[in-house]
């Protein structure tokens, strides 16, 4: 079984994780007026880029 030959400091340990953070998504606001997330559908109105894609009816959410 492999065994590390160094203690990994505090300072190393954290420079190799800095870049293992979680990006926050990017949303925009549809035409409709409801968060969605950019180049996609919108989940609420079914429109992408001013068309309807999607056929909502009245009695969904």
């Amino acid at each position: 079984m492999a065994v590390p030959k160094k203690k990994i400091s505090k300072s190393r340990k954290g420079m190799r994780r800095s870049h293992d953070h979680v990006a926050v998504p990017t949303v925009i606001l549809c035409s409709c007026g409801e968060p969605a997330l950019p180049h996609r559908i919108c989940p609420s109105c079914g429109t992408y880029k001013g068309r309807q894609m999607v056929a909502k009816e009245n009695g969904e959410n």
